[in-house]
């Protein structure tokens, strides 16, 4: 009579016992860190929670005056939770019911949320629910448009904060990993917590990739050149030619000082500085400061002087040229379009043409980013950035993953902290930890002016050295680059500037997202639209583009090139009148702040 053979264990009790004690005694030890670390603002990025919460507040009141709309809501709820349950049923009872598709949500793309029943219910009811709570929030009726917004904000953080999938019990493929390594993974995912918790100096600042595997200067922001000027606020860089004859009018790139400018110079198969030296311009792109308190009084007037107005002088003494091609991207493309005005005001047109890379100048709808910048939390900022005389890197850093909050933070937290995995080298979300700080003087002008009150599209809205600043007078010919799923500049308010300039333009709108769009190399899966009327409203635009596949530099190369000058021969950084400083990318690059 043969014995029926004992089934094997699908983990070591003791293995995983050992492991549970090992993780229990490390959570001791990062709760110590907890109680030692000094508090923190209430602020979750630029958030202000006691606004969040006061928000949350009059939806409540608002909602609990109209109670038949919450009894409607919670019976259609339950109603979908009894059908939920009624499928599960026929799952568990007839396992032969055929297995839904798998989800194309890639937080359920593990293949245990279609097959096994049981996780099939528990993102049927989270989906349920979710949708259920959204629903909720948006149909409260005698909220005004802004608190509306940021309460429909909050909750999707919210929503998405508690998916199945962020969970070590309902997320299958953390507990597969749990069962397999005996948990490991959760020891291991809790040292990069701490890690994670220590770097942060008490603030979890989740690594996205693998720190180590990139150096700057070497394989990320590698493309050859040379500092060839500096001041207070940027370092002025020169790339190095690689065609014998170059054209004639310089390129001068002006990179938005929240992120550094090496987001154009990745890798040299996506490097848009590599390639435009190729394309034979003599390229110069402004490195900004990474600023401490010391440029606390720093202003955005004086980061229109001491940037693009002072690159315009070295490159003159740099190369004999007076006049530039100018690129400005997002918040260097609105101190581009800020500086053309001063210009114009001026009557100095050494900026022959401005390309605008996802460039806000009308700030009437922008999107997500408006729950951050009402009275309240800009006050809470300037008391916070008075103290330090900077905004902390982490603040719009944190602000910005928000906006994606399942695309930048869930997934590191799943990989990281619950399969206890390390990050892969990924040379966008290097740059991406890369962040800045910002002067306080500055940055409060910026959300003024730009963000909360939007003058800088009301003629004489803002001053800058006593001009007043008007976007109508500017005439420079203006490439306009969109990108059609832009989460900071979204794309139909960045059309707007198509009827506030009074130059010759063209718009076009790239694929994918705010840096997706633009960091897109020839041979990228990304394609573009083009439409060169400019109808009223980005709609009317957009219905009559048409889809070009691959990547729109080219495009762009062939529009700046009318205005180029002509031809003379390559002009190596540190021949002219300033001599070389230092190799590219420079020392102010290299400061870093934790993010």
């Amino acid at each position: 009579m043969n014995t029926p053979s004992t089934p094997p264990l699908l983990y070591d009790p003791i293995k995983l016992s050992a492991s549970m004690g090992a993780v229990a005694a490390r959570s001791q030890k990062l709760i110590q860190e907890f109680m030692t670390q000094l508090p923190e603002p209430a602020t979750s990025g630029m958030a202000h929670l006691q606004a969040v919460g006061a928000a949350f507040i009059e939806l409540t009141q608002k909602m609990m005056a109209d109670p038949m709309a919450v009894a409607t809501s919670a019976a259609e709820l339950w109603g979908k939770y009894a059908l939920a349950w009624h499928k599960a049923s026929q799952r568990v009872l007839f396992p032969a019911t055929k297995a839904k598709v798998p989800s194309s949500d890639p937080r359920f793309k593990d293949k245990a949320w279609a097959e096994n029943a049981i996780f099939e219910f528990i993102k049927e009811t989270y989906l349920i629910s979710a949708e259920s709570i959204l629903k909720a929030v948006r149909n409260v009726k005698g909220l005004d448009p802004k608190t509306a917004h940021k309460v429909d904000f909050y909750t999707r953080q919210f929503v998405d904060a508690i998916a199945p999938s962020n969970f070590i019990g309902t997320n299958p493929e953390v507990l597969r990993a749990t069962i397999e390594t005996g948990g490991d993974n959760l020891l291991r995912g809790l040292s990069n917590l701490l890690n994670d918790l220590s770097r942060g100096k008490g603030r979890l600042a989740i690594t996205m990739t693998d720190m180590n595997a990139f150096r700057l200067g070497e394989n990320i922001a590698a493309t050859p050149g040379k500092v060839v000027a500096q001041n207070d606020l940027m370092q002025l860089v020169q790339y190095t030619p690689v065609t014998s004859e170059v054209k004639r009018r310089p390129l001068l790139i002006v990179p938005p000082w929240i992120n550094k400018f090496y987001v154009l110079d990745l890798r040299p198969s996506n490097s848009f500085i590599r390639w435009a030296v190729a394309q034979g311009h003599t390229v110069f792109v402004i490195s900004w400061a990474n600023p401490d308190e010391r440029l606390a009084t720093k202003t955005f007037e004086d980061y229109m002087f001491e940037g693009p107005l002072a690159a315009l002088t070295f490159i003159e003494q740099a190369v004999g040229e007076q006049e530039v091609n100018a690129i400005g991207y997002c918040l260097g493309g609105t101190l581009l379009a800020s500086t053309l005005a001063y210009l114009s005001a001026k009557s100095s047109d050494r900026i022959r043409s401005a390309t605008y890379f996802v460039t806000l100048v009308d700030f009437t709808d922008v999107g997500d980013m408006a729950v951050f910048v009402d009275e309240q939390q800009i006050s809470m900022l300037e008391r916070f950035m008075k103290e330090r005389g900077y905004l902390e890197a982490n603040y719009m850093a944190t602000s910005f993953n928000m906006l994606r909050a399942n695309d930048l933070i869930w997934p590191f937290v799943i990989n990281n902290y619950l399969l206890g995995r390390q990050p892969i080298p990924f040379d966008l979300l290097y740059w991406n930890s890369d962040a800045t700080r910002m002067p306080a003087a500055m940055h409060s002008f910026y959300l003024r002016n730009m963000y909360h009150e939007n003058n800088l599209v009301k003629p004489g809205g803002i001053t800058l050295s006593g001009v007043p600043i008007d976007l109508r007078r500017v005439t420079t010919p203006s490439f306009l680059l969109s990108t059609r799923e832009d989460h900071i500049a979204p794309w139909r308010s960045t059309y707007a500037a198509t009827r506030i300039y009074s130059a010759p333009m063209k718009f076009v709108l790239s694929a994918s997202g705010h840096i997706a769009g633009v960091v897109n190399p020839p041979g990228s899966k990304y394609g573009y639209w083009q439409n060169d009327e400019l109808p009223r409203t980005p709609d009317e635009w957009f219905e009559k583009a048409a889809p070009i596949s691959g990547s729109w530099w080219p495009a762009w190369d062939q529009w700046v090139s009318e205005y180029a000058g002509g031809t003379v021969a390559a002009r190596n950084p540190g021949s002219g009148k300033l001599p070389a400083i230092e190799d590219a990318p420079g020392s102010h690059v290299r400061v870093r702040a934790v993010v």
